[in-house]
């Protein structure tokens, strides 16, 4: 069960001083919907399991994995099995800028299933039975261990996409959309158009909109919200730094369109945001 809960907001219930969150769950019961700060990554071990994020449903049989954004509003289904629910502090990479890469991997919910090469499937579980070992073990430094093996996680998923846009459209686009991240991660919170974005790249705009989409698994504006808001979320937990200075920091021009956004991607208005946090 869901042990703090205000609203649909869920406060993850870390171990003193720990940031990661490992539930071995064989619980039959349903999860009501509710987000949390959390990446959350769920494998089923026996039985499938059914998850709804942002209004789709998602269906994993044994040893599928989905990864849950944070800030995504879920609910969980009640149904017999064994599952590992892995839950990692969201402020770990949103503030870290060498991670900038790794956005995509967490931008929009993503299941890692047969469709996927075998071989990529069968290293994800073997990470994921890793955690779970050093998890059940924890002593002084397991979760810099931990760490280090989340690390290798998305990497490895980043990798596989890399090379997925490789093979069918080239190195040239691996290349140029690494090149476009890395400005969005320095200029996101400056006037930044789609159109400007595939001029820099020397594509069309619908072309360009369509390998932006590929290569991370959004659409470029909401991936440019999603990385505007994480920034807005650290800004909101400092004192006297208002809403309105939050808002135009990170790149929005109307109070209106940042209050909107920034519930619609993390399910509560900053207001509420900042109140949460303070409780």
């Amino acid at each position: 069960m869901i042990a703090h809960l205000n609203g649909d907001f869920e406060t993850v219930d870390y171990a003193q001083n720990r940031s990661v969150l490992l539930y071995d769950n064989i619980e039959n019961e349903e999860y009501p919907l509710h987000w949390h700060n959390a990446i959350e990554i769920i494998m089923p071990l026996t039985n499938g399991f059914e998850a709804i994020c942002g209004g789709t449903d998602y269906h994993l049989d044994e040893r599928d994995i989905l990864i849950i954004p944070a800030g995504t509003l879920h609910n969980l289904k009640a149904q017999s099995g064994r599952r590992l629910i892995l839950l990692i502090d969201n402020h770990s990479f949103a503030n870290n800028p060498a991670l900038s890469e790794l956005y995509s991997v967490f931008s929009e919910p993503l299941l890692i299933n047969s469709s996927f090469d075998k071989e990529f499937l069968r290293s994800m579980n073997q990470i994921m039975k890793d955690i779970y070992i050093l998890y059940s073990n924890f002593g002084d430094v397991t979760e810099v261990y931990i760490y280090m093996k989340i690390l290798s996680f998305f990497a490895k998923i980043k990798e596989y996409q890399l090379n997925e846009i490789q093979y069918y459209a080239g190195e040239q686009y691996a290349g140029k959309f690494r090149m476009i991240l890395k400005f969005i991660e320095q200029n996101y919170m400056n006037d930044i158009t789609l159109e400007d974005l595939a001029q820099l790249a020397g594509y069309s705009t619908y072309h360009f909109s369509r390998i932006f989409k590929k290569y991370s698994n959004t659409t470029f504006i909401n991936f440019l919200n999603r990385r505007r808001v994480k920034a807005a979320e650290l800004l909101l937990l400092e004192n006297g730094c208002s809403i309105t200075d939050v808002a135009m920091q990170v790149g929005f021009t109307s109070l209106t369109t940042f209050n909107r956004v920034f519930k619609n991607i993390t399910g509560c208005t900053p207001s509420d945001y900042k109140k949460l946090y303070r409780t």
